[in-house]
């Protein structure tokens, strides 16, 4: 069975559901969703953690750590998803092996990620901050990996077990794991991804539109000139160290691969540069060493982990294969769309660095694609590398939005009502730019 197979979730479910009468695990992720919605619970139905089911002197990431400070916790108990945190905090300490924790933490991230998914689509109700909104789940991701890493269950966990639970949890709260395409003809599928908030110890009300595209975009269908396309989503941490370790690769690679699930399109989207939309022309074989959302930093050419389908020698730069130039030519929204050319490299035989304002010269060494040289720049390498490793020959490549904004007199609040518009008008646009791309589909 295929990774992201809807039979593949079932069958965790079905192991969670088999371990309801001990664990009432049904019970306390249902009521989380009737929470997060507004609906009555009744007192009680959460239990409260066992006393010492926590160490909370247990280290936490730099990530983790930000959850202490007013914003994030705002942001959660605004929109309810606080809940996921009591909730699972229960499961765990009535979780008494490590078979029965797989499970759950499998479950509780693809239940997140679905309520995200649900409140940003307008199945859930959103309370307190508007459906668009993609920082509930982030936070609320960081509230369940740092009861993990606090957690002390009942019996042995090796730290390589807490770090495999972690990781299950990260991918099935991001979507990584469920993509779920229609079989067959008829339906083209396009495959997009988008990226958590980051730089937030400059402003940590941030909010990442890619994100949050990605959460109003998952499983939707839309009408192109080609016929009908079915989207599916995932979202991707800012941090380089999960990069490396093939993650990129390991959730695009199933729908690369020849099948009657197979992408017909793709596309890698983040947040770009301010008040414009930039369809990235060339993706550079370079990590320019910004830190990320740990505040680590990484330097040097893009790894590509053993065992991941590659091209050999590595190309410095690897191509867009969007309709650039009809998504630019189109009217998608109110934010201008580039076919942006320039990269940053080293010419052949030299040493110094220099911008090139129409593409890599032959022989050059790459310092920055067109999206740069941090984690942008890198799916889009990665996702580009490895459809010419697997002979795909499907469009494919990376959009940049605007930078989001909040309002100019907003220094302190968490939303307004131009953060709110600025929001909704690039995932409006973005939702029209693979419209027009989609439409040159055979």
């Amino acid at each position: 069975m295929t990774p992201g197979h809807p039979g593949t979730a079932r069958i965790g479910l079905n192991r969670v559901e088999g371990a309801i009468v001990r664990l009432s695990i049904r019970a306390l992720l249902t009521t989380v969703l009737a929470v997060v919605a507004g609906v009555a619970v009744v007192p009680g139905a959460i239990a409260a953690p066992a006393a010492d089911c926590f160490d909370a002197s247990a280290p936490r990431t730099v990530e983790e750590l930000r959850l202490d400070r007013p914003v994030p916790q705002q942001i959660l108990a605004m929109t309810g998803f606080d809940k996921f945190g009591t909730a699972f905090n229960a499961a765990l300490c009535a979780t008494r092996d490590r078979h029965l924790a797989d499970a759950l933490v499998s479950a509780q991230g693809r239940i997140l990620w679905s309520a995200a998914v649900d409140r940003a689509q307008g199945r859930l109700p959103a309370i307190g901050l508007d459906r668009t909104d993609d920082r509930p789940l982030y936070w609320a991701r960081l509230t369940l990996t740092k009861a993990l890493r606090q957690w002390t269950p009942s019996f042995t966990l090796s730290p390589a077990d807490r770090d495999s639970l972690v990781a299950a949890l990260e991918r099935s709260s991001r979507g990584q794991d469920s993509v779920n395409f229609p079989a067959g003809k008829g339906i083209h599928r396009i495959l997009m991804s988008g990226f958590d908030p980051f730089i937030l110890d400059v402003d940590i009300r941030r909010s990442n539109p890619s994100g949050a595209t990605a959460l109003a975009l998952d499983g939707t269908v839309i009408k192109t000139a080609s016929g009908p396309a079915r989207i599916e989503t995932t979202m991707f941490p800012v941090n380089w160290d999960p990069f490396a370790t093939g993650i990129v690769e390991r959730t695009f690679l199933p729908s690369l691969l020849p099948s009657r699930r197979k992408v017909d399109m793709f596309t890698t989207v983040s947040q770009g540069r301010p008040e414009r939309f930039d369809i990235e022309r060339f993706n550079g074989r370079w990590r320019g060493g910004f830190p990320d959302n740990l505040n680590l930093s990484r330097t040097g050419t893009i790894p590509i982990p053993a065992g991941v389908p590659t091209v050999t020698p590595a190309p410095e730069f690897v191509p867009t294969t969007l309709p650039f130039a009809t998504i630019v030519a189109a009217t998608t929204g109110r934010f201008p769309v580039f076919d942006n050319t320039v990269v940053t490299e080293i010419p052949a035989g030299q040493t110094t660095p220099v911008n090139q304002p129409n593409g890599p010269t032959p022989g050059s060494v790459a310092r920055a694609g067109g999206g740069g040289n941090y984690l942008s720049n890198e799916i889009a390498y990665r996702t580009t590398l490895l459809r010419d490793a697997v002979h795909a020959n499907v469009p494919g490549g990376h959009v940049h939005t605007p930078v989001l904004n909040f309002a100019a007199n907003n220094t302190t609040e968490i939303t307004d009502p131009t953060f709110i518009q600025n929001r909704t008008d690039i995932i409006n646009q973005v939702r029209a730019i693979v419209t027009v791309a989609a439409g040159t589909l055979g």
